[in-house]
């Protein structure tokens, strides 16, 4: 009884010493994030605008604390959205404390939608005479693009460029579930519907390499224009520098022509201190893009008309959804919002999303063909609006996307993992039912299907992609059998989405907010965001151990973390699915 008493008593402590550093972590947390973000950025005459993007940039900047925290090293970490990154160069553009813009580059974790947007931000921007150096120790592609716009592109001596074309390379997942005895059940429609491949192959089919190979043709030859028109160099002479290896180095990149000089970080900021005035390099003043963010801006006049700005990003499945991922409830009640304020005269939906749920996708498609019916409603495409994210695009008046959007992929597929053996012979695991009708365990892991139950599903999936092919032929203007004959799966880049009919006109979200005003007649407006985000307090409370598993995540693997998340969500699918083929990642 002594020995209960006592173990009983020290477990009580413990707990309750726990429940103590855990309350007063939160407090540090909470005093750090409090203290990084109410504080306002007072800016000083011949102030440089210093961009860095070296974390993901996502459509939307984020109240959620958690999302700007880094727990591996414990400290504030600001996210700025890519709207806000647009409204803070535009806003640096006109103001009197902003004499130009450095550009502090490496590798951009971003989609080339991203890039696109803050590099046409960027050429606005120069029509002010103000400047703009692009600086780095190495220039992956996404970044020279991006500096290619600058009115010197410098690199350190023992830098490199990327120069060498563009590269998509998959995991497949084939031989591991082998090994494992597990057995993917893949029923679908679309022979270039691939995002069931990493479970089935071990290296991609013809048709995928097709499509890919189409996709990774047009982005690079976006690429070339850009890099073509801003530095001068013949197009064919780029193809000819990637293809021969010539670049391997800094030297070789200038005499090329590709930047405008080989230079050391202090060479480039005694340039910097030159040109913004200041009277040394102790006196150059530096805002970063989280600070600038913070520095007060002047208001324009209120008005009565709102444009609602509507974020899908992410993945797309039932209920209510988060900052990464869409939920038919959750977005469907932002549209009804929209739909039924009065004071909103038009709807901008900012699509970032490779799909996911039929059912979900349609639950939103459904009130969109609402809001459309009700006040104009404007697709904005960002990096990637395919699938399920394309199927919820149909539904509107005009669809707006980057040339480097990846969209399309109309097609639908089913996932059931049949995990019998591995349980079996793997663990020695035995399974047994008790059940009422014969089918009453159709889609269980712990058995095959019959061939009766695929069947079934295979109908399923045939009328699922019928009714997507419909939603989008209506919505398009278009056949049945011509979306059909673009559809299969296939995706598709947004220039060549626009030359068979899924996207109306290349452009950023700015140009689909000003198409949005067109269409509802107004001159005078205000933008405002939806879904509306939850206070900082809830956000807090409902979002810590997950932020802190996903920071150390991020903070132990590093770029590699994609490759987890990868393996993560390729084998949790399940059911009947709209979804790109797997994930595309362009190197």
């Amino acid at each position: 009884m002594r020995s209960f008493l006592k173990f009983t008593l020290a477990s009580i402590v413990g707990v309750l010493l726990s429940s103590l550093i855990m309350f007063f972590i939160m407090l540090a947390v909470v005093g750090a994030i409090v203290s990084s973000t109410k504080k306002e950025v007072s800016l000083k005459s011949n102030s440089i605008l210093q961009l860095q993007f070296d974390k993901e940039i996502p459509d939307r900047s984020s109240e959620n604390p958690f999302e700007n925290f880094d727990f591996a090293n414990f400290k504030p970490n600001i996210t700025i959205g890519l709207t806000d990154i647009l409204k803070n160069i535009r806003h640096a553009k006109t103001d009197a404390n902003i004499r130009g813009i450095y550009l502090d580059l490496s590798i951009i974790p971003a989609g080339f939608g991203a890039i696109e947007e803050i590099r046409n931000a960027l050429i606005d921007f120069k029509t002010s005479k103000k400047f703009i150096i692009s600086y780095a120790d190495y220039y992956s592609h996404g970044s020279y693009y991006l500096a290619s716009v600058a009115d010197s592109v410098f690199l350190n001596p023992q830098g490199a460029l990327a120069f060498i074309g563009l590269r998509s390379e998959q995991l497949f997942f084939k031989g591991a579930l082998e090994k494992l005895d597990m057995e993917p059940q893949i029923i679908r429609h679309g022979k270039y519907k691939s995002a069931i491949e990493p479970l089935t192959n071990d290296k991609m089919s013809d048709a995928n390499r097709e499509q890919l190979t189409t996709l990774l043709s047009n982005f690079w030859n976006h690429i070339l224009d850009g890099v073509s028109e801003k530095r001068k160099v013949d197009k064919t002479e780029l193809n000819r520098l990637a293809d021969g290896l010539v670049i391997r180095n800094a030297q070789l990149a200038y005499e090329h022509k590709l930047i405008d000089g080989v230079r050391f970080k202090d060479e480039v900021l005694a340039l910097l201190t030159k040109l913004s005035g200041a009277e040394s390099e102790k006196k150059l003043e530096f805002v970063t893009l989280s600070k600038y963010h913070k520095v007060p801006k002047s208001k324009s006049g209120y008005s009565k008309n709102k444009i609602a700005l509507v974020y899908a990003s992410g993945e797309i499945g039932m209920g209510l959804g988060d900052n990464e991922t869409i939920g038919s409830e959750g977005l469907s009640k932002a549209i009804r919002d929209a739909r039924q304020d009065s004071s909103i005269k038009a709807i901008v939906l900012r699509i970032n999303s490779p799909g996911g749920s039929a059912l979900a996708s349609d639950i939103i498609w459904r009130e969109l063909s609402l809001a459309a019916k009700a006040k104009p409603l404007i697709v904005s495409m960002g990096s990637v609006a395919a699938s399920g994210g394309y199927y919820i695009a149909a539904a509107a008046d005009t669809i707006v996307a980057d040339a480097t959007t990846i969209t399309g992929s109309i097609g639908v597929f089913g996932v059931l993992l049949n995990t019998k053996n591995f349980l079996n012979k793997k663990l020695g695991i035995t399974t047994d039912v008790a059940k009422t009708n014969t089918h009453s365990d159709i889609g269980s892991i712990y058995r095959p299907l019959l061939p009766e139950e695929r069947e079934v599903i295979q109908q399923e999936v045939e009328n699922i992609y019928d009714v997507f092919i419909s939603r989008v032929a209506d919505g398009r203007k278009l056949t049945k059998t011509a979306v059909d004959s673009i559809g299969q799966g296939r995706v598709w880049s947004a220039t060549d989405a626009k030359r068979i009919g899924l996207v109306d006109i290349i452009g950023g979200l700015d140009k689909a907010i000003e198409i949005a005003a067109a269409k509802a007649h107004l001159k005078d407006y205000r933008v405002v965001d939806l879904p509306k985000l939850d206070d900082p307090l809830t956000l807090l409370m409902n979002d810590f151990s997950a932020k802190i598993k996903a920071s150390v995540i991020s903070s132990e693997l590093g770029s590699e973390k994609a490759i987890y998340y990868n393996l993560k969500n390729t084998l949790s699918r399940q059911g009947i699915l709209a979804r790109m083929p797997g994930e595309i990642n362009i190197y």
